[in-house]
């Protein structure tokens, strides 16, 4: 099973922005109900996509600068970086298959 990386705003350069493959960052909080709903499926994601997408997950409470400068207004949001560019992004928790198909056009 693949494990979903934790990322900072120190490391978040290096993890995501470096990065060789597409990242998709789940934008979350430890009070927030729709992320606690959404866990699952980005697991599954982190699973189904093991060696094409790097899978991580950025606490915007202990973390506001990279949510600032993304403009994260609501969470969870679900980005998908790629070349150290923000490419596409989910607002709210979604099914599997709306997370599946955006990434898709990515890899």
């Amino acid at each position: 099973m693949a494990a979903t990386a934790e990322v900072t705003d120190t490391s978040f350069q290096d993890d995501v922005l470096e990065s060789e493959v597409p990242v998709l960052v789940d934008f979350w909080a430890p009070w927030c109900g729709p992320c606690r709903m959404v866990t699952p499926v980005v697991d599954e994601i982190a699973d189904q996509y093991e060696g094409q997408v790097k899978v991580v997950k950025l606490n915007t409470d202990e973390n506001p600068n990279v949510a600032s400068q993304y403009g994260i207004r609501s969470i969870p949001t679900l980005m998908i970086f790629k070349g150290g560019q923000r490419v596409d992004m989910v607002v709210g928790a979604v099914p599997k298959t709306t997370l599946a198909n955006t990434l898709e056009k990515y890899l």
